[in-house]
């Protein structure tokens, strides 16, 4: 990554929590932007423009979730959630809604400062890798440029996230080949596979509900029955 200081937004009701994470990330020389609730984190989000954000899901006038369906309208910055709770369901929404990773409460600030370094890592790498590119991918009816980070279906754009651009990306190099779960996990976040299939399987469910015209019987995403997924190289 380029030498310059990133600015994270960390929304979070737990004043102590954001105090204690500010003296870790600083360390990191990483600039921390503090908000108590959802509304104040939206209107730090559109004044800083922040290259990460950490959010709480239950927070005061507005939830962690309802913040990132806004931020997801505007921006594909990496988005980490954070929850006390345990259940799946909180991860599945969290992920489903365009969030990268998430963590659960209470956490030690080092695994924090951690995972965002590898958000950023993987994340802004990438895109001076994409800058250094011209190549453009064509498969089935799709057609990805690298540099300007787009994706065209039948010449309609459609949205993605970093981590859906490189995952869709992975499959047009190489349309027909089968890949794992861990393959996709390990070239889309740049980190060790901890056996954690639903992340994976939410990013594909994610990148299906945009790319098929009927997701629920995907022609251009298959799943290889205890395989894992391959991008069609036939016309569909």
């Amino acid at each position: 990554m380029e030498n310059r200081t990133f600015v994270i937004l960390a929304a979070d009701d737990e004043e102590e929590l954001l105090e204690a994470l500010q003296l870790f990330l600083e360390r990191e020389h990483m600039k921390l932007i503090k908000a108590a609730d959802g509304p104040t984190a939206l209107r730090l989000f559109e004044k800083e423009q922040p290259d990460l954000v950490l959010l709480d899901v239950m927070m005061p006038g507005m939830d962690g979730f309802a913040v990132l369906r806004r931020i997801r309208e505007k921006s594909r910055i990496p988005a980490l959630m954070m929850t006390a709770r345990t259940e799946d369901y909180d991860k599945i929404l969290g992920l489903e809604l365009g969030a990268d990773d998430y963590i659960t409460k209470p956490y030690n600030p080092l695994e924090v400062v951690a995972r965002v370094k590898a958000q950023l890592r993987r994340c802004y790498a990438y895109q001076e890798q994409k800058s250094e590119e011209t190549e453009v991918l064509k498969a089935l009816d799709l057609v990805m440029h690298l540099a300007e980070g787009t994706l065209f279906r039948n010449g309609e754009a459609i949205t993605l996230t970093a981590t859906e651009f490189k995952i869709l990306g992975l499959f047009m190099r190489t349309p027909g080949q089968i890949y794992t779960k861990q393959q996709i996990f390990s070239y889309a976040w740049d980190d060790a596979y901890l056996g954690d299939d639903s992340t994976v399987m939410v990013h594909i469910s994610n990148l299906r509900n945009k790319i098929e015209e009927d997701p629920k019987n995907p022609k251009r995403i298959k799943t290889v029955k205890g395989l894992g997924y391959k991008l069609e190289k036939e016309s569909v």
